[in-house]
């Protein structure tokens, strides 16, 4: 198995194993959960966590802004604004100095964009690391109010912003373009997807939901994509929901690029993809909004009563049953594809 472990086991091996009870903690460790919460003074503080690796062919400037942006991503989704962040770079032996100078540099820029400010981390050369990798970056901020996955409300409208399958499009179109030209696809579909590289980050799209105002629930779509993330929300939140398949945006470029590696689009990772729930009054508002900020977004379905499931709406008005795909199939695609690329 590649990506996160399964929940059994986290909920067995992770969750009752967190150290000393403080009553600040407001939210701790929870599964779909993608930022603690700790009280400190009047304010609250979100805290997130991330492992962060490149493509055999990412550049240092790529590799740079996907790190702060999927760290501050993290936060952004709970409505705080990131503010400070350390991370952790591992090094091979024999790094080229540019390589790492032009790393920190991207690192910095983007932190500086987004108003973060980097207040620590540590940086060394290790035998067992085989890449340049980020074995963690660390981001958080303070503000007077917050939301979780937790907090969606029978009545909300579900939106969902950019598509599915962001992350795994822009990876794969990015690593494996040549082999997607030869084909057939266009070459248009193959640089489209290329570009969602540095679409892979909620930070505008949190910001402005949040500006908006009237969202109970967040969360960003990354392992399991989209399926997992609406099931994570409706888990944490004890509610039900009815999902209109044909109303979720699936872009051309992501199309293409899943139908060729046999992947569902609407179950591999999706950093980028934004899942909000809101009040029916504010939809109309938030909607706006993100065209304002041009920012794709599309209002795909209802939060029910538990009681009446969590399920699909699929062609011809069948349901579906919602379900937290087992595994995300990204990985054995990304690694199967590599693996033919290195023979």
């Amino acid at each position: 198995m590649i990506g996160k472990i399964n929940d059994d086991l986290f909920r067995r091996a992770i969750l009752p194993h967190t150290g000393a009870a403080k009553p600040q903690v407001i939210v701790g460790p929870r599964m779909g959960v993608d930022a603690a919460i700790v009280k400190i003074g009047d304010e609250y503080m979100a805290i997130a966590e991330d492992p962060i690796f490149p493509g055999p062919t990412t550049t240092p400037g790529d590799f740079g802004w996907i790190t702060v942006h999927i760290g501050a991503s993290d936060v952004a989704v709970t409505g705080i604004k990131p503010q400070f962040m350390t991370y952790s770079l591992l090094l091979p032996p024999g790094t080229p100095d540019d390589y790492i100078e032009a790393l920190v540099r991207s690192i910095s820029e983007t932190a500086g964009e987004l108003g973060i400010t980097i207040v620590g981390g540590h940086t060394g050369y290790y035998s067992s690391v085989t890449v340049p990798t980020i074995g963690g970056i660390t981001v958080w901020g303070l503000g007077r109010d917050f939301v979780t996955p937790a907090g969606a409300q029978v009545g909300d409208a579900v939106i969902v912003t950019k598509g599915v399958a962001i992350e795994a499009a822009g990876v794969l179109a990015s690593e494996f373009g040549d082999k997607l030209l030869a084909a057939g696809i266009s070459g248009h579909l193959v640089e489209r997807a290329r570009l969602r590289l540095r679409e892979m980050s909620v930070v505008a799209d949190a910001a402005t939901a949040t500006d908006v105002g009237g969202v109970h629930a967040m969360h960003d779509a990354t392992e399991g994509g989209l399926e997992r993330g609406l099931w994570e929300i409706a888990e944490a939140s004890g509610v039900g929901l009815r999902i209109e398949r044909d109303k979720v945006p699936v872009p051309d470029d992501v199309r293409a690029i899943c139908d060729f590696f046999k992947l569902n689009p609407f179950q591999v990772i999706s950093e980028g993809t934004l899942v909000l729930t809101c009040g029916s009054d504010k939809t109309g508002e938030l909607l706006q909004g993100f065209e304002r900020a041009g920012i794709p977004a599309a209002e795909i379905g209802q939060v029910v009563p538990l009681e009446e499931g969590r399920y699909w709406i699929e062609d011809g008005g069948r349901k579906r049953k919602l379900l937290p795909p087992p595994v995300d199939r990204f990985w054995e695609a990304f690694f199967s594809a590599l693996s033919q690329k290195d023979d």
